[in-house]
């Protein structure tokens, strides 16, 4: 069984990776990214709800995050393990996510912290060619970052697994792999 959560800056492939190991590993990729499409899509209730807070430039509440969170790890492929990506973000979430899976008689196997070097980010970042992609904002972007997850890594301290983001996907892919098999 593998559950395990990517965490790392904007632009260091959390993405890539989940969706390259989730084949790897059998497990699918959850993220909070693509939960809130997927529900603002099909107008479920939360759905709903979240496209409220997006529509006024607001951010999404917890709970409806929570929640959206909490459905997908009911569902049945959720089971065998699963990659969260993008979520949890704060020690609040972490302590959410611990609930549930405290009330699924499971826990997290590893966080894996994808490390890759501010300038090496902002360079990936900038070649994406978005417009709202500045150096400026980029290295703002990586402030937060730092300054939010921060507490979620010392949260973490236990079962935090390290790993170098710079290099190929599958050379990355094979560092986490490795990282989990080392943890057992």
């Amino acid at each position: 069984m593998t559950r395990v959560v990517l965490v790392g800056p904007p632009g260091a492939g959390k993405g890539t990776q989940a969706s390259a190991l989730s084949e790897r590993l059998g497990v699918p990729h959850i993220s909070t990214g693509d939960l809130f499409r997927a529900h603002v899509g099909e107008e479920t209730p939360l759905g709903l709800e979240a496209k409220r807070y997006l529509a006024e430039g607001e951010l999404v509440p917890d709970s409806v995050t929570n929640e959206m969170v909490k459905e997908r790890l009911a569902e049945p492929d959720a089971k065998v393990g699963f990659l969260l990506d993008g979520f949890p973000r704060t020690t609040k979430q972490a302590e959410v996510l611990g609930q549930m899976l405290a009330d699924a008689d499971v826990s997290l196997d590893a966080v894996i912290q994808i490390d890759v070097p501010e300038d090496v980010l902002v360079d990936r970042l900038l070649s994406r060619g978005r417009s709202d992609d500045t150096e400026d904002v980029i290295r703002r972007r990586q402030q937060v970052y730092r300054s939010e997850t921060s507490p979620l890594l010392e949260y973490y301290a236990d079962i935090l697994v390290t790993v170098n983001g710079v290099g190929g996907v599958d050379e990355v892919s094979e560092r986490v792999l490795s990282a989990l098999d080392d943890r057992g």
